[in-house]
């Protein structure tokens, strides 16, 4: 397939080209039939004069490609666009002395795809041909046996769309990273509080499930609301928490829980049943693991003289401990003005220690956004966990409704999602596609722009 007629394949049909639509009803134009006007030579009613009634719509969208023929012809593209490359470049590059070095690995890369996408489009025709034979093989033993191995097949052909995939757009680094997630109460005042200690358990049961290490580092509780309070609340409410996920590929999943969840129900302290609307803002950063797991190469993030470093007594309670001992510690980093306390530990080096790796998450995220701009600026960063002003989610109590916003998607699984159910990985399967699908679109961008 050329270059031009595969990009052309990606091309979807505008919504706004007109197309017209007959209705099957029609409009008579003739005067009233009760007048004498109404009558022929005849005596009978003129024919009627017709008209159909025309009505104009946008065309309807064409229905997407799946995922998997997105994935064909973003690869038949960028390798018909590296053979258009190497024709034309050889014969420049031998001219002007050019190193091969670069031309051989971008050959190593090609030649990746290319059995990537040998591999894929084998792994298609397998599982096509078993699902056919599981559906209309006359002969029941080769039927089971189809059926029997279909699933098989089918995973093999999901791994064989990953390969392609990270040969064509390899993921982020740091979606293998740890993670620090910071939860902010927002609109709702002590119910916006309480919620935000239902997202933190949330997150938490996520977190066992999947084999991941999660603690809250620092939080900011709300006193009087909660368990055994006047509320009748669950137990805690907090106004900020800091809760860090330890494990492989932890940021990689809870990135895409960033941005502002909104919570529908009747408070406790509501006597007339009115449903209330609450708001908690969420950011995801990427951390390094405390056990070495995963470390971040903060080498050019920053300079320890760039760090101011202050000591001071804790607040809250904790009786003489905390009103003689300075053990709180807040960094400041002065090229940025980004600042970080923490007294979560009675040990001034503990809290030494967390605050540094919290201020290099905040500053390794910064560094990655900054470069997520600079090479896309149209499209919406794929990690866009500082943007508070997007609605992402909504949990609908009343009536157990679950809504992603951004797919959208709704499920009517929401006490499933608040006990960190398997229903969050659906979501967070069908965000991950819809990132895919971006990156490609990416790809095939820079390619048309190299064209141009």
């Amino acid at each position: 397939m050329s270059l031009t007629a595969s990009m052309s394949a990606l091309r979807l049909i505008s919504p706004s080209s007109p197309r017209v639509s007959v209705e099957p009803f029609q409009r008579c134009l003739c005067t009233p039939t009760g007048s004498r006007a109404a009558l022929d030579r005849r005596g009978y009613p003129p024919r009627k004069r017709i008209r159909p009634l025309v009505r104009h719509y946008a065309a309807a969208p064409a229905e997407p490609a799946s995922f998997h023929e997105h994935l064909v012809s973003t690869a038949e593209i960028v390798l018909a666009h590296a053979g258009m490359q190497s024709e034309e470049g050889y014969n420049a590059a031998a001219q002007e002395g050019v190193d091969s070095v670069q031309a051989a690995k971008r050959e190593s890369e090609m030649e990746k795809v290319r059995q990537a996408l040998r591999e894929l489009e084998d792994g298609q025709e397998l599982v096509l041909s078993l699902r056919d034979l599981a559906e209309s093989e006359p002969d029941e033993d080769m039927r089971k046996l189809a059926q029997s191995d279909l699933p098989v097949a089918e995973d093999a052909l999901r791994s064989l769309r990953t390969t392609l995939l990270e040969a064509l757009a390899p993921a982020p680094p740091v979606s293998s990273l740890s993670a620090l997630v910071e939860l902010k109460s927002g609109v709702g005042g002590n119910e916006a509080s309480l919620f935000a200690a239902e997202l933190v358990r949330m997150y938490q049961r996520v977190a066992q499930r999947k084999g991941w290490k999660a603690s809250v580092v620092e939080a900011v509780t709300v006193e009087g609301v909660g368990a055994g309070s006047s509320t009748g609340g669950v137990a805690g409410a907090y106004k900020e928490a800091l809760l860090e996920v330890t494990g492989d590929g932890a940021f990689g999943y809870l990135r895409r829980e960033a941005g502002v969840h909104r919570v529908q129900r009747v408070p406790a302290t509501e006597s007339q049943g009115r449903v209330h609307t609450s708001t908690v803002g969420i950011i995801v950063l990427p951390s390094e693991s405390a056990t070495g797991g995963g470390q971040i190469d903060d080498s050019d993030l920053f300079e320890a003289k760039d760090v101011k470093i202050e000591t001071m007594r804790s607040r809250g309670a904790g009786g003489q401990h905390v009103n003689r001992t300075e053990s709180a510690i807040r960094l400041t980093h002065l090229p940025t003005g980004i600042s970080v306390s923490m007294q979560d530990s009675r040990s001034q080096h503990e809290n030494r220690t967390k605050a540094y790796r919290v201020l290099r998450a905040r500053l390794l995220d910064r560094k990655l956004q900054a470069e997520q701009d600079e090479r896309r600026s149209v499209r919406l960063n794929q990690v866009k966990g500082t943007d508070r002003s997007e609605k992402i989610r909504t949990y609908n109590f009343p009536q157990g409704r679950l809504t992603d916003h951004r797919i959208p998607l709704t499920l009517s699984a929401l006490e499933e999602a608040i006990e960190g159910g398997e229903v969050l990985d659906i979501i967070n399967r069908e965000l991950e596609e819809r990132e895919d699908r971006e990156r490609l679109d990416d790809v095939v961008e820079a390619l048309m722009a190299e064209l141009e």
